[in-house]
C-alpha cells in the first residue's frame, strides 16, 4: 500500500503503508515535516494536511473531538483533516494528502 504525500515545496513523496497505522504515523516515520506533537490522541492540530478532492468521499467522516481541534488549526480548508485520525486501510491505498501549514 502506498500514501503520496505532497510537501511545502510541493514535491511528492510515494511512502509505503502499513495497514491500521495512522496516516501520520506513515508520515512522520518516513521522515517529512510534520509536527504531530500529540502522537496521535487527537488533542493538537499539527499533523494537519490537506486530503485531494478525489478521495474526500473515500475516508471516513471526521468526528466531533477532530472537528474541534480543527477549530485551532491554521489555514483550514474543507478539505482539511487530521492525519491522526486517517487509519490506512486497502481502501486508501493511494491517497493523497499535502501537508498543511501548523503556525
Amino acid at each position: 500500500m502506498k500514501i503520496i504525500v505532497t510537501d511545502f515545496d510541493n514535491k511528492e513523496h510515494q511512502l509505503d503503508a502499513i495497514e491500521g497505522w495512522r496516516v501520520m504515523e506513515i508520515i512522520r516515520d518516513h521522515g517529512l515535516p510534520i509536527k504531530a506533537e500529540c502522537g496521535g490522541a487527537c488533542c493538537c492540530a499539527t499533523c494537519h494536511v490537506y486530503v485531494e478532492d478525489e478521495w474526500l468521499d473515500k475516508i471516513p467522516v471526521a468526528r466531533d473531538d477532530e472537528l474541534d481541534m480543527l477549530d485551532e488549526a491554521v489555514d483550514v480548508e474543507d478539505s482539511s483533516r487530521l492525519s491522526c485520525q486517517l487509519i490506512m486501510s486497502a481502501a486508501l491505498d493511494g491517497l493523497r494528502v499535502k501537508l498543511a501549514p501548523t503556525g
